[in-house]
């Protein structure tokens, strides 16, 4: 490394200029008190207006050093310089990760006093909080737990075995359920896309987003005094004289409609964003040479995204306003890449053919061991049935980083849906967890390591058979560390 090079970097955030400087207080006092033996020479100043944190970062018994500049705004641009060569490239890593994650935990922060609300045009109006049963589903599909699909389908089984076993023909009840369970795979796009709020077309592209940032200290009296019903004639009324009246949602009108109902916002705490999903999603698409796949919105906090069908050509994306509310464009469409490769690969299907083929074989093969060793067989095979997963998950990321050209982009997107869990990540014994726990993903970490040690122009003849590869060794090496 040459002396006193200089790393920069740009942390996009959500949060309107109101919150600018409460940002570095915070990063002062989560991260610089807590850990204060290891920081000196910490200061702030004003540029151009907009407010910087700067800190040094000590090495151990002083051999070297990391200076930190901080500017407040959006982005938020971070300098980091170290004292020479003798730096360790990991600790240059670990501190930039810290501060993403800083940034995220306040966001997180600020999201509990933030009133949003999400329009599609000519759509039925629907407020921000859905039923929980749906919201409940939706969320399992979202997190990527498989396990939930596989409790429903054990308790089925379990429920249909007392049906045969009465009729005295429980040696056709595996193929039954195996058919059943294939249908549900069949229908996915059309059950999934009952659970979403709004269809996006292309005569009918965009989704906006309004955020407005309540003051803290008026948080309470606003939840008692504005129910569902009178958020919902809020965001009616927004609607009616811009949507409506074919004109895109804009801030002064919300604050006109909120000032009509005792609001008396700053227009620095309210901020309006629009997506064109639609050209997203089709230019995703064709980058993949895929049809068009169906769009749904569903307008949920969680920041997240899924695709589910049998074919291409049947696909479905669900992509929620949350992730529309946390990601910049550019990382909306890498997400969706992912999304488009695993409608490419017919993911779902070999999916459902994988955790069939387990079934079969345990019922018609393993049957009289599982009297004596099916916990054990059924940790077994469950942590194997998820762990051939993750080489679809991982493949997912490379195809995306490859055809969008833009791994850096894709990985800046996982690390902010993801922050808390790369928390999580961070001791040795939750990366191994997470390599063996039942969830279809990868470890965040390594996704994200990944991704950004790919070159923007990389190309891999084999995606799925680097994939496989790459799981296997990141799985080892945590194992060895």
């Amino acid at each position: 490394m040459a002396l006193r090079e200089v790393i920069s970097f740009s942390i996009n955030t959500e949060v309107t200029s109101t919150y600018f400087n409460e940002l570095l207080v915070f990063i002062y006092q989560n991260y610089i008190l807590p850990s204060y033996q290891s920081f000196t020479n910490i200061r702030r100043w004003v540029v151009d207006d907009r407010e910087v944190l700067a800190f040094t970062f000590l090495g151990p018994q002083g051999l070297w050093y990391i200076d930190v500049e901080v500017m407040a705004g959006n982005p938020v641009h971070v300098r980091i310089i170290p004292s020479g060569g003798d730096v360790p490239r990991s600790v240059l890593n670990r501190l930039k990760e810290d501060l993403i994650i800083g940034v995220q935990l306040f966001e997180e922060k600020v999201r509990r006093t933030t009133l949003y609300f999400a329009w599609v045009q000519r759509e039925d109006m629907v407020l921000e909080a859905i039923s929980q049963r749906r919201k409940n589903i939706i969320t399992q599909i979202f997190r990527g737990q498989m396990l939930f699909l596989f409790v429903i389908f054990i308790t089925l089984s379990y429920l249909v075995f007392l049906i045969f076993e009465y009729f005295n023909i429980t040696m056709l009840l595996p193929i039954v359920l195996v058919i059943s369970q294939f249908f549900f795979v069949l229908f996915s796009d059309k059950i999934v896309m009952k659970m979403g709020d709004w269809p996006i077309t292309p005569d009918n592209p965009n989704v906006y987003i309004l955020q407005y940032h309540i003051p803290p200290e008026e948080i309470e009296v606003f939840r008692l005094r504005y129910t569902r019903s009178v958020l919902l004639q809020m965001k009616r009324e927004i609607y009616e004289r811009t949507l409506a009246l074919g004109r895109p949602i804009d801030a002064q009108t919300a604050r006109e409609v909120f000032f009509e109902h005792g609001i008396n916002c700053r227009p620095e705490s309210l901020s309006v964003k629009t997506f064109n999903i639609y050209h997203i999603v089709k230019s995703a698409a064709e980058t993949f040479n895929l049809p068009i796949p169906k769009v749904m919105i569903s307008n949920i906090i969680i920041p997240n995204a899924a695709a589910t069908g049998p074919s291409p050509s049947r696909g479905l994306v669900l992509i929620t306003t949350g992730l529309l509310v946390q990601l910049e464009e550019e990382e909306i469409l890498s997400i969706v890449g992912h999304e488009l490769s695993h409608l490419r690969s017919r993911d779902p299907l070999a999916l459902y053919a994988l955790s069939s083929l387990e079934y079969l074989v345990r019922v018609y093969f393993f049957l009289p061991f599982l009297l004596y060793f099916g916990f054990f067989y059924f940790l077994f095979a469950l942590t194997m049935v998820f762990f051939i997963a993750k080489f679809f998950e991982a493949r997912a990321d490379l195809e995306s980083a490859m055809r969008m050209g833009r791994p850096k982009v894709l990985a800046g997107a996982l690390r902010k849906i993801g922050f808390r869990r790369l928390q999580i990540e961070r001791l040795h014994s939750n990366r191994v967890g997470s390599w063996l726990g039942m969830d279809p993903h990868p470890p965040l970490y390594f996704r994200i390591e990944r991704l950004e040690s790919l070159d923007e122009s990389s190309r891999i003849r084999h995606p799925f058979l680097r994939s496989v590869l790459d799981c296997i060794n990141g799985f080892l090496s945590t194992l060895r560390a």
